[in-house]
């Protein structure tokens, strides 16, 4: 398992170590995050590295399902491989009623689960295109860089 960042060296420097996380934990817990979307279908998971436009968090995790259920369950599955993995619970969870998207904060990462209409929508890629980017590869089971700053 590896995260791949860009030349640039994204995620130095940043406040998470002030916040008590370190960027390596980051790096994990997005790893983890992405991982654990992947394992229940999760669609074009990409992490965006916002730390250097955003100041609030390190990453935005983004991901979608084709349905309010599927949408549901991937956002419980990251929050449970979070937990397994000894990263804790969500700090704040928005948008399970109707699961059109669902906003977990984690405090370093923020998770995006959309329902894939609602992503084409607000199209945070295209928002935060400034952003380092990964995408998961599920064949190598790791972030692979997709876009740079």
């Amino acid at each position: 398992m590896t995260f791949t960042p860009d030349p640039r060296g994204a995620w130095e420097d940043t406040d998470a170590a002030a916040l008590g996380f370190s960027t390596e934990r980051t790096r994990e817990r997005c790893t983890v995050a992405a991982r654990a979307a992947s394992s229940k279908s999760g669609r074009d998971t990409v992490v965006l590295a916002v730390d250097r436009l955003l100041g609030l968090t390190d990453a935005f995790l983004i991901t979608s399902g084709a349905n309010p259920r599927q949408v549901r369950t991937i956002g419980e599955e990251i929050e449970r491989q979070l937990k397994l993995a000894g990263y804790g619970g969500p700090l704040c969870v928005e948008g399970t009623d109707d699961a059109r998207w669902v906003l977990m904060d984690f405090g370093d990462i923020v998770a995006h689960v959309f329902l894939e209409e609602a992503r084409e929508f607000y199209d945070l890629e295209q928002l935060w295109g400034d952003a380092p980017a990964w995408s998961w590869d599920d064949e190598a089971d790791e972030l692979v860089a997709s876009r740079k700053a």
